[in-house]
């Protein structure tokens, strides 16, 4: 995606959304099944929905959250490949937990206790500034030149000549010019 142009497109952000939620769900089953599918006899959406089983009195409720944590993880890597970019990293994070807030209040209710919002803003928190890092980091990393680039420059430091013995040894060479026609190297 070119960084430079900035197109309001509905169906990619929606696209992203929905893929994003999907993955969200997805991973947070996995983790779920791991982790507290051992532990209990039958498994249900009450782990993932319902506000009650986010305590730190169980040892069950403990899994719940680490899977929830683990997911927040994962689900900054899913940013990073899907979004790309650095500064909307919050935005779709968020859009993530306040859809799971809505789903957890139609299931539920109203998530009462404070286990539940406390773990829910960790997670948002962990998942916007991982994928925010991760995204910065590829968003800086160097860009690689061509194969012809770096002959013509691996050619310049064996020489080491000096500016004016390059404009003779060498013809001064635009790489626009060079990356649209190479042969221009062989003259």
């Amino acid at each position: 995606m070119f960084y430079g142009a900035v197109v309001w497109d509905p169906w990619l952000i929606v696209s992203q959304i929905i893929s994003l939620q999907c993955l969200y769900y997805l991973f947070l089953g996995l983790f779920m099944s791991v982790l507290v599918g051992t532990r209990v006899s039958h498994m249900s959406l009450v782990y993932f929905f319902d506000y009650s089983t986010l305590t730190t009195s169980t040892s069950t409720g403990w899994c719940v959250i680490a899977s929830f944590l683990l997911t927040a993880l994962v689900g900054a890597g899913c940013i990073l490949f899907l979004i790309e970019r650095a500064k909307k990293c919050l935005d779709f994070s968020a859009t993530i937990y306040i859809i799971h807030l809505f789903i957890c209040i139609v299931y539920g209710g109203w998530p009462s206790t404070i286990t539940w919002w406390v773990v829910n803003g960790t997670c948002l928190a962990v998942m916007a500034l991982l994928g925010e890092w991760l995204c910065i980091r590829r968003e800086l990393r160097e860009i690689p030149i061509t194969r012809y680039r770096s002959i013509l420059l691996k050619e310049y430091n064996q020489q080491n000549v000096g500016g004016a013995q390059l404009k003779e040894h060498y013809k001064v060479v635009d790489f626009y010019q060079l990356d649209r026609n190479p042969s221009v190297m062989m003259r």
